[in-house]
């Protein structure tokens, strides 16, 4: 009977250790299996949806890294000679697949009826021509992003529409000539005779035989004309760039230009200019381009 107290306080002493135990169970588990049931008349959640991360539009781009985009170009067309001209156009990143841009671009003319002569001074020149033809084109237009490209890798495919007004610019076409040989065509040439640069008007300047070269380029640019015009121009550009900041590609597309009057290139004594000269510009090109995004 003396060992009962002593069994009574192991029973108690066991049994706050064990309680003890339970209680440090039951608060290392999740808060999940802690909480209570819910009713079986509480709605069920529905599928969990997927986190920002996880969607397709929140996925880092590369129209995400840049807001600012310069490319410089150089321009082929049908309207032009062999290099058509050049450009530069600057554009701003809307959103994911918009940009609006502004460009400027000078290009030359040059008449399919053109024909060189070569001087008995062994210079050359163009016959009939009495000016040179060029453009200024200032536009503003939108560029959509069609396919997009990887981020180091692939050809991205742009769509572009833009329009503005055109300048033409009709700079006076010069020539060397022998004025002595002018005034005495059956003298023959010598280093002493008089060489002046003047315009080439085809009407008035009858000794042909008196041409030495063509003169300066710019010789006429204090008498150039500007004959107001308007353009639109629509293409496609596919850009091959292999870095973010780098832009490089190629960009095709048509160009509708006219102007308030004919543009006067050739000026043949025995012909109406109005058959040679052109008022209206419809021209297919293409531009090379390189550039930077920042």
């Amino acid at each position: 009977m003396k060992q009962l107290p002593f069994f009574a306080s192991a029973v108690v002493a066991g049994s706050f250790v064990w309680a003890e135990t339970a209680q440090a169970q039951v608060l290392d588990q999740p808060a999940q299996v802690a909480a209570p049931a819910a009713s079986a008349s509480a709605p069920r959640p529905g599928p969990a949806r997927p986190r920002a991360a996880d969607s397709p539009q929140a996925m880092p781009s590369d129209e995400q890294s840049y807001r600012r985009e310069m490319v410089f170009g150089v321009n082929f067309n049908t309207q032009g000679g062999l290099i058509g001209g050049v450009n530069v156009r600057v554009a701003r990143v809307l959103d994911e697949r918009w940009l609006r841009f502004w460009s400027l671009e000078g290009v030359s003319f040059k008449n399919q009826k053109e024909e060189n002569r070569v001087t008995d001074y062994g210079g050359t020149y163009k016959r009939f021509k009495a000016n040179y033809a060029f453009a200024l084109r200032p536009s503003v237009g939108l560029q959509r992003i069609l396919f997009r490209k990887a981020a180091d890798a692939g050809v991205q495919v742009n769509g572009l529409l833009s329009a503005g007004p055109s300048l033409g610019l009709l700079m006076p076409y010069y020539i060397s000539y022998n004025a002595t040989a002018a005034n005495n065509p059956n003298r023959p040439p010598n280093q002493n005779d008089l060489i002046v640069d003047q315009p080439y008007d085809p009407t008035t300047t009858l000794v042909e035989s008196a041409i030495v070269d063509r003169g300066p380029l710019f010789a006429g640019i204090g008498k150039t004309q500007i004959v107001p015009g308007a353009h639109l121009r629509g293409a496609l550009s596919f850009e091959y760039g292999r870095y973010r900041d780098a832009v490089a590609g190629a960009e095709v597309g048509f160009l509708l230009e006219a102007y308030t009057k004919r543009l006067l290139i050739l000026n043949p004594p025995l012909a109406d200019p109005n058959t040679l000269n052109k008022q209206f510009f419809p021209s297919v090109y293409l531009t090379l381009y390189l550039g930077h995004r920042s």
